[in-house]
């Protein structure tokens, strides 16, 4: 049944041969048969996820000597899956959406092309199938965005997109060729299992090979997943097909997650790599969530928070959570997905309804309201800071008794106990006239949402990962010396604590309104707002480069 992969990463390759060729003959039908591919590829994906989810074992297709073999895994078929949904919702939707633009036909056969290459990426045994499959993505979503021609915007972005996704390919490339130099198999399990062997026995410029090839992968996905200094082009390609920013949004651009996951057998020997990627999710999750806030256009927005929640999910992997940023991944694209699908909508919709009051009877209404109440200051601190910490501490202990011995478990809990305990600040400042109510409202979906993810992660970590010791290996990769560890921990919650009595004794003395009006705040505002001249940087760099290649190209007269 391992032939079911290969089916479906060959429908869509099908598909848009078919498409291609008997372009005349199908006129706009070909979209349609485009989409009744997707539909067969979607099923045959699910149909494989269904028999590795009832335990059959994993197992590969060979179709070359050397190179294009293709793995039957629970992490393949997962994403297949995935990545056959996302790219069905993109095909029913373009149909109408692309109707009226040129070039209709030949966007559906990039969108074939483009699921293809992305089932066989995830799908790849070997380190040449995954390099082609990795550059193929690249390649076609440069068609992609540049697919409306008369853009100039369009067509820059596209290429911007492009270059920072060669720059990304380089490391994976030099990863692949020390892999192979050292081991002298492209395949991806005999490579996994020589170095499971005996991890130190090879090594490069002194240090040990799985060391410099966790860094190179990092780096890797690093680019393609937009983190922080090799994010600028994700927020700028909202000038193509919004079909295709939401393709690119929900799938294209957790392959950094991915590609993670699939070398985890190399990131389990490593000192000190995972640590890194912790830090580098941890400050993108943070800037593209501020980013996110201070822009005024809603496509923009949504990119930079696909930045942010790729920041996440990179940050969740730095901590040994693996098969939690997968589920991640699957989560973000599913919602970012409709969320771009549904953005021309909201755009529409704004232009026609600018919210103001239409008529006497609502400003009647709204200066009218009953008067809001509020509860104790100190009370509600203590809710805020013990509710959700409580909530997140049964729900984990349920689901797994040895959560808590995860140093990643406790940093994850650290983000829930924020999460939760801003959820319920925003509640205290709603000033509702019931507001017990609505407290008790918001920590009832809260609890219901944190069961939830966690049964959900738990299954995701046990279909994933089934081997006990492997799981133990990761966490204990991502783990640092523990009198550190528990000295961090002291001090943050400290922190933590201490932020949110003052917020709240801030809050109910109304010190708010005169700390958001300082010049510091300003200041930060307005660096935020102008992305901290990241985009104006790289612009004149690029010119200094295009200026310097001409006056090479004069000087040499190649021109």
């Amino acid at each position: 049944m391992e032939a079911l992969i290969t089916a479906a990463a060959a429908l869509p390759l099908l598909s848009a041969g078919l498409i291609q060729v008997l372009s005349a003959r199908l006129g706009r039908g070909g979209a349609r048969l485009s989409t009744a591919f997707v539909v067969a590829t979607f099923g045959l994906a699910a149909v494989a996820l269904g028999l590795a989810w009832s335990g059959m074992e994993a197992k590969q297709v060979t179709l070359g000597s050397a190179w294009g073999t293709l793995l039957f895994d629970p992490l393949s078929t997962l994403m297949a899956v995935v990545i056959a949904g996302i790219s069905l919702i993109v095909h029913v939707y373009s149909l109408r959406y692309m109707a009226d633009e040129a070039g209709y036909i030949r966007f559906f056969v990039l969108l074939d092309l483009m699921t293809a290459a992305l089932i066989v990426m995830v799908a790849a045994g070997d380190l040449v199938t995954l390099l082609v499959a990795w550059h193929l993505v690249g390649v076609l979503l440069y068609f992609l965005l540049g697919h409306d021609t008369r853009s100039p915007s369009a067509s820059r972005y596209a290429f911007w997109t492009l270059i920072t996704y060669r720059i990304g390919d380089l490391p994976l490339v030099l990863a692949a060729a020390l892999l192979y130099q050292a081991y002298g198999t492209w395949s991806l399990p005999e490579i996994f299992a020589a170095m499971a062997a005996d991890p130190g026995v090879h090594t490069y410029l002194g240090l040990p090979l799985p060391e410099v090839v966790g860094w190179l992968v990092a780096l890797a996905a690093f680019a393609r997943s937009a983190q922080f200094l090799l994010h600028t082009w994700l927020p700028y390609t909202m000038d193509g097909p919004t079909p295709v920013s939401a393709l690119m949004h929900a799938g294209i651009v957790n392959a950094g997650g991915f590609l993670i996951n699939r070398f985890a057998p190399v990131f389990v020997h490593t000192d000190g790599v995972l640590h890194m990627v912790f830090i580098v999710g941890l400050v993108t999750a943070v800037i593209g969530s501020a980013l996110m806030l201070t822009q005024n256009d809603i496509k923009k927005s949504l990119g930079y928070s696909t930045m942010g929640q790729m920041g996440f999910m990179i940050m969740e992997t730095g901590i040994g959570a693996f098969s939690l940023a997968i589920f991640h991944l699957i989560a973000h694209g599913l919602f970012k997905g409709t969320l771009f699908l549904g953005a021309g909508g909201v755009i529409h919709a704004a232009r026609q309804e600018n919210g103001a009051p239409k008529d006497e009877l609502y400003s009647f209404v709204v200066e009218r309201r009953p008067a809001r109440t509020r509860l104790p200051w100190l009370l509600m601190a203590a809710i805020t800071l013990a509710v959700p910490i409580a909530i997140l501490v049964v729900a984990h202990w349920l689901v797994a008794h040895d959560y808590f011995q995860k140093q990643g478990a406790i940093v994850l809990l650290f983000f829930g106990w924020v999460t939760g305990a801003q959820l319920l600040f925003a509640t205290y400042r709603m000033g509702a006239q019931n507001l017990w109510r609505l407290v008790t409202l918001s920590i009832f979906s809260f609890a219901v949402v944190v069961v939830g993810y966690s049964l959900i992660s738990h299954a995701f970590d046990l279909f994933l990962y089934p081997d006990e010791a492997f799981r133990a290996q990761i966490y204990t990769a991502a783990e640092i010396d523990l009198f550190w560890f528990d000295l961090l921990v002291g001090l943050i919650t400290a922190l933590i604590v201490l932020g949110w009595l003052l917020t709240y004794y801030a809050e109910n003395n109304g010190h708010h309104r005169r700390s958001h009006a300082t010049r510091a705040w300003m200041s930060f505002y307005a660096l935020v707002s102008r992305e901290f001249y990241l985009p104006d940087l790289y612009t004149r760099l690029t010119r200094t480069l295009l200026a310097a290649a001409g006056r090479l190209n004069v000087w040499m007269r190649w021109v």
